[in-house]
């Protein structure tokens, strides 16, 4: 099908917006099978940019009686008619997702864990011997004769008398034998260090006795160091568990912990054995990365998440939480998921998404009783926080993130977690709902207006509460100096006519005193809130604008729920 037969198939147009929408299309190869990024819908006179993938056969039956038809309220009049004209599945807007090999490695979805006892939880895997169910990967460094004696040299002062003439001899025969060194020195299991090393790396060993010298080095009060030989030997494999036993307890390790450091040897040694292991480059393990221990040394943060315990574990089988890693801001994000009511995993949703998980998580099972109580339509309740070993209360990671950081955050968002989320949920973009207060709703006044630099469209709603904008005063030491642009919206009314967006604007008439110390001249909160509603009117756009009888937070409850069925109805 050419460009025009597409365009005409669309509707009647007249010839102006004819000729506008076939100069926007000719520069796209648009056919009936293939998916199109951009495709411009003629909507009530308008020419109506909707950034995405959808087909083009989609596309030519969008316009229902001049009126353009696409999931969301916002963007069709009848409701009734999509079922008549072009299925769910057809006009379901796909993101692209532009997560790394690595950041996609990373990810675990699974049931939720924030009522678990910090003290007894359990990894989401189910662990046991058989190799099959288990990831092993051996990083081995390569050196060459003059390189290892170069090495050996270096620890001479830190190595036994035995240790160094048994290291001599190894170099010599390798030196003979014209070959370089390939030393194994880090073994991971599902993604965990072992601990202690496998015998079946040991020069000829049987699967029998196991012996080795093990070195204690000691540094005195005075810096002298001294070292402490022991010959250890033992009988077979299990002694040598005992002894793992032993050492894992005296380093603190819990009973639990002992005994999956223990169960990842065995997988490591049945790997090595059958040499069904897979190789890792020199230099992939991070030894300060404590994520990779069995035993972290990070404190568990789930002790500041706010909410409701009996009122969460009520929902809580229709919870999912997914740790995702960024590698543009090198952090882990812990994302929580609630389904609807009546989820049906070939409908597709909307998405109410929250930042500030570690608050706005406790607003779950309110707003998805709003659902349950035919008081609002049935939604995808998402909110983002920190993983359990990162304080989500934190003022510096909140505003490292939200405020500082703000464009990498939105990127992140943007082209890894929404289309992710696309992949594993049939989700509305058009309809759905980005949430940010105070520093988040800075950074979600930023996500706005700098939403036409991407082709992925994930929100077409946004709530904005209570902007901390005279933050990027006080500290625009941090950010690249971009108040000012802040205050013009970030050119995007430079960029664009007219903006594609609902924006639901909203702060406590009170809280002007809450953070009177912090606004330095500048506009106070509800200042800058007045004069954004002010330049969104200006340019016609789908604003509402209310200030609730609250001080600086306390209004977000209502609030989120008083959005939710106006967005949502039921």
């Amino acid at each position: 099908m050419k460009n025009e037969d597409l365009l005409k198939a669309i509707g009647k147009i007249d010839e102006k917006y004819l000729i506008e929408a076939q100069e926007r299309t000719t520069k796209k190869a648009i056919t009936e099978e293939s998916i199109v990024m951009g495709v411009e819908v003629v909507k009530e006179r308008k020419i109506k940019k909707i950034i995405g993938k959808i087909t083009a056969a989609a596309a030519a039956v969008a316009l229902i009686g001049g009126t353009a038809v696409f999931i969301g309220k916002e963007h069709f009049t009848d409701k009734n008619n999509i079922s008549t004209s072009v299925s769910d599945k057809e006009l379901i807007i796909r993101l692209e997702n532009k997560m790394s090999e690595t950041e996609l490695a990373r990810v675990s979805k699974h049931g939720l864990t924030l009522l678990d006892d910090p003290e007894e939880i359990t990894e989401p895997e189910t662990f046991s011997p058989e190799l099959t169910e288990h990831k092993v990967y051996v990083e081995f460094h390569t050196r060459t004769t003059d390189e290892m004696l170069s090495e050996i040299e270096g620890m001479r002062d830190k190595m036994s008398d035995k240790d160094y003439e048994q290291a001599l001899d190894v170099i010599r025969r390798s030196n003979e034998s014209g070959k370089d060194f390939r030393i194994p020195v880090y073994i991971l299991v599902d993604g965990k260090i072992c601990q202690h090393s496998s015998p079946y790396f040991f020069p000829n060993y049987d699967g029998g006795e196991i012996s080795f010298t093990q070195t204690t080095t000691i540094t005195n009060s005075d810096g002298k160091i001294t070292h402490n030989d022991e010959e250890l030997s033992f009988a077979n494999m299990e002694e040598y568990f005992d002894w793992i036993r032993e050492q894992d307890k005296e380093a603190g390790l819990t009973e639990k912990e002992i005994e999956r450091d223990i169960l990842n040897l065995t997988i490591a040694n049945e790997a090595i054995k059958n040499g069904t292991y897979e190789e890792i480059p020199e230099g992939t393990v991070d030894i300060n990365d404590s994520s990779l221990y069995i035993k972290s040394t990070e404190e568990d943060y789930r002790h500041v998440w706010e909410y409701d315990r009996e009122s969460v574990e009520e929902i809580k089988d229709f919870i999912e939480e997914i740790n995702i890693y960024d590698e543009e801001l090198d952090t882990e994000f812990l994302v929580h998921v609630t389904l609807p009511p009546n989820y049906d995993e070939n409908k597709t949703y909307p998405v109410f998404f929250l930042t500030d998980g570690v608050w706005r998580f406790g607003n779950h099972p309110e707003l998805r009783k709003l659902m349950e109580n035919n008081e609002a339509d049935e939604t995808i309740l998402v909110s983002l926080g920190y993983n359990y070993h990162i304080d989500g209360t934190h003022e510096y990671n909140r505003f490292n993130d939200l405020v500082v950081r703000r464009d990498k955050l939105l990127d992140f968002i943007t082209d890894n977690l929404m289309p992710y989320l696309g992949e594993n949920y049939n989700i509305d973009y058009t309809n759905s709902t980005l949430y940010g207060h105070s520093d988040g709703g800075v950074f979600t006044h930023n996500a706005l207006f700098k939403s036409d630099m991407y082709e992925n469209q994930p929100f077409g709603n946004y709530i904005i509460g209570s902007p901390a904008l005279w933050g990027l005063y006080n500290y625009n030491e941090s950010i690249d100096n971009d108040s000012e642009d802040c205050k013009n919206d970030y050119g995007y009314f430079d960029r664009n006519e007219k903006l594609d967006k609902s924006v639901f604007l909203c702060a406590g008439a009170l809280e002007d005193p809450d953070y009177a110390d912090n606004y330095n001249g500048h506009d106070t909160t509800l200042e800058g809130v007045a004069k954004l509603n002010e330049r969104l009117e200006s340019h016609g756009a789908n604003v509402t604008y209310k200030l609730y009888d609250s001080h600086h937070y306390q209004f977000i409850p209502e609030m989120l729920c008083e959005v939710l069925k106006t967005y949502y109805p039921a």
